[in-house]
């Protein structure tokens, strides 16, 4: 069985509490509030509220108030968000440089 990116990435979403990004609507099917651009929007903002999460549990720690196994799993998840980022950014920029390729 395989798992397609989409499945993928709409299941990261689910996990991470950011939604379920990808179904929202149905494929070919767009409005003006859901989209690719949502899509992003969504991630993006998943992704800042975990590096402020893990921020957050690590100035708790330093201050001697939290635990390190909150800290650990804050960070973990935190880096998990941005490393997934990344790769979305990493694809729509080859998806982009592929497209200005192209022969019309």
């Amino acid at each position: 069985m395989s798992i397609g990116a989409l499945d993928a990435t709409s299941a990261y979403g689910k996990v991470a509490g950011i939604g379920n990004a990808l179904g929202k609507s149905p494929v070919g099917k767009t409005d003006g509030a859901s989209g690719f651009g949502s899509m992003v929007e969504d991630l993006v903002t998943g992704t800042a509220q975990q590096m402020r999460v893990a921020e957050q549990a690590s100035a708790m720690q330093v201050a001697g108030k939290g635990d390190l196994i909150d800290v650990v799993t804050a960070i973990g998840a935190a880096e998990t968000a941005l490393d997934t980022m990344v790769a979305v950014r990493d694809r729509v920029v080859s998806a982009y440089t592929d497209i200005m390729r192209m022969q019309i």
